[in-house]
């Protein structure tokens, strides 16, 4: 059976944060094979269809980006077989790619976490949705990519 222990969320000067300085799960990337299908089923479930597609040269891949709640789904399809996303596709088959939290100060995160020994793998640069981007190793992190994003004006 399993027990649920009540937990307080840390500040202390051991993480050397606030507990609020993710502010949200900004989004969950998905790579996939088909965007088509992946709109279709992900327009099925979330009752909507995707708000936009963009493609983001610099990373080669075309996205479809779904509101759901406070957070979205973004659907990644490579444009090239020599992307990032190609060669997860390659490697790992279609399904979740990363986490998104989102910050107000990317630089500023990205120093914390350094300092704490986490490695930057991507950014900060341009991204897609109008943010500011960066990944995390994901040895560091539990073996998920997380990125940290940020409005591109901040």
């Amino acid at each position: 059976m399993a027990r649920t222990l009540n937990v307080k969320p840390s500040s202390s000067p051991q993480n050397g944060c606030p507990p609020d300085r993710m502010k949200r799960l900004e989004h969950i990337g998905i790579a996939v094979s088909d965007l088509d299908e992946a709109e279709r089923i992900f327009g099925d479930i979330l009752g909507s269809p995707a708000y936009k597609r963009e493609e983001v040269a610099g990373e080669a891949v075309l996205t479809s980006f779904f509101q759901a709640g406070d957070s979205k789904v973004e659907l990644l399809v490579p444009t090239s077989p020599d992307s990032a996303i190609a060669k997860h596709l390659e490697k790992r088959g279609p399904g979740l790619h990363h986490i998104a939290f989102h910050v107000e100060d990317l630089e500023a995160e990205l120093g914390r976490l350094v300092d704490m020994g986490y490695r930057v793998v991507v950014g900060p640069k341009p991204g897609a949705d109008g943010k500011r981007i960066a990944f995390l190793h994901p040895s560091d992190s539990a073996k998920v990519l997380v990125e940290l994003c940020a409005d591109a004006h901040s």
